[in-house]
């Protein structure tokens, strides 16, 4: 299997697992470890990365679409009762994923600023 075939799919399973972190119950969360800003930072920050990727001609959308999933995410929390949604943590979610785009966006423009360079 060609390893580039594979890149679309990557964002899409990193959201599924998102989610699930997100909405399942504190029992059953996934924990890297104590500094959970850190993970989710994270975890939004790779989603936009990774999205901005994938679809780098879209680059306002993907923005727009992590963005909207942290907000979603957030608020659907209020509907676990074991669950809680927070003011911080929406912020964490929001700059990592914002960074993740960004940090895509920029390694983007050096690559093809650094291919028109090259002698022919």
């Amino acid at each position: 299997m060609n390893p580039r075939a594979l890149l679309p799919v990557l964002p899409w399973l990193l959201l599924a697992f998102i989610v699930f972190a997100t909405l399942s119950s504190l029992e059953m969360r996934p924990r890297i470890g104590h500094a959970v800003h850190l993970e989710r930072f994270g975890a939004f920050g790779l989603l936009g990365f990774l999205f901005a990727t994938v679809y780098p001609r879209r680059i306002v959308a993907v923005l727009l679409f992590v963005v909207a999933i942290a907000i979603g995410l957030e608020f659907l929390q209020l509907l676990s009762p074991s669950r809680h949604a927070r003011l911080a943590d929406l912020l964490v979610k929001l700059t990592g994923g914002v960074c993740g785009v960004a940090i895509s966006w920029l390694v983007m423009r050096w690559l093809t600023g650094r291919r028109s360079r090259l002698p022919r």
